[in-house]
This record gives C-alpha cells, structure tokens and sequence, in this order.
C-alpha cells in the first residue's frame, strides 16, 4: 500500500480510513458506554472493552500518521477565531481518542476485572477468593482514577465531537468549501 500525503484539494486515503476507522469506534462505544451506563445492560461489557482496546491502536495509528503527515492544509483561509475553534476541538478529540481507552484500561485492569479483545486476554481478570463472581482490585485508587478519567473524558468528547459535526456541515452548507468532500474521498 502506497501511502500519500495529503494536499490542499485531497487527503490521502490513509487519512480517511482512519479517520472514519475511528470515528465509528467512537460513536459506537460512546453509544454502548451510555446505553450500558443508564440501562445496566452490563452484558455488552466484554465487547465494549474489545473495540475499545481496537480504538486505541487505531488511534495510536492515527496521530503517528498525523506526526508524520502533519495536519491538513485548506485552500480556504477561514477567520483566526475559527481556525482556533477547529484547533481546539480536534486536540480535545484526538487526546480524548487516545485517553478514552487508556482510562477504560486502568479502570477495568486495576480494578480486577480483566480486559479482553474478542476472547484474547490481555489484562486477567482478578476473582475474590471469597465470592469468584466478584472481582478483587490490584488497586482501587488507580482503577478510581480511570473510572473518573473515562467519564470525564466521554462528556467531553461528546462536546468536542458534537462541535466537530456542525463544523463540518458549516463548512459544506455555509462555506460551501470542501472541508466535508475531501473526508468523504471526492474532489
């Protein structure tokens, strides 16, 4: 696979499969945290933690490709406070791709219940002695941490993400440039 940079009129298809790579992850387990989160729909759990261990490395391909490609040039020149806006919004989205899983791991791994990736263990699950059903902390400070971190974390990716929406349909209704169009592949 060849891959390109991007230029001003395309971005390269290396940019666009990771950037909707990520993007479905995100949206789907933001989508399964909450669902499980107000429903207790706990069952899903196992899954949850799957692609959210695939978010993290599909992120961590993501900002590498961004450090090496650097950030997307536009044709158009947009007011300052816009470019800071969009600056703003993409850091909280790309720290929070990346802190959203790493938090969900500390979480779930020093909380002693273990993470897996469609059946693979990659942290282990830590059984009480008494009751096996439950799960013994490695350390409960830090598993807290993580809870904290992952729920502060997903409200502000659900801003961030929310912003990042309208930004983008501005751009195509609005501004009528082709922020939107070179994300989808067209020219």
């Amino acid at each position: 696979m060849k891959l390109t940079k991007d230029t001003t009129s395309t971005l390269s298809n290396t940019t666009i499969s990771l950037h909707w790579i990520v993007a479905i992850l995100i949206i789907g387990l933001l989508g399964s945290g909450l669902y499980m989160e107000n429903f207790k729909a706990f069952f899903l759990m196992s899954w949850h933690k799957s692609f959210g261990v695939m978010l993290l490395v599909f992120a961590l391909l993501r900002v590498t490709w961004r450090i090496v490609n650097g950030w997307p040039k536009h044709d158009v020149k947009h007011p300052n406070y816009e470019q800071v806006l969009a600056k703003i919004v993409h850091y909280v989205l790309i720290i929070s791709m990346l802190l959203m899983p790493i938090s969900g791991l500390i979480m779930s791994g020093f909380g002693g219940h273990g993470v897996e990736m469609f059946g693979l263990e990659l942290i282990p699950h830590n059984p009480n002695p008494e009751n096996p059903q439950k799960s013994l902390a490695f350390n409960q400070g830090l598993a807290e941490i993580g809870k904290t971190v992952h729920g502060i974390t997903a409200n502000a990716l659900l801003i961030a993400l929310g912003l990042h929406i309208v930004g983008a349909l501005k751009h195509h209704i609005i501004d009528k440039d082709n922020t939107l169009t070179r994300m989808l592949g067209k020219k």
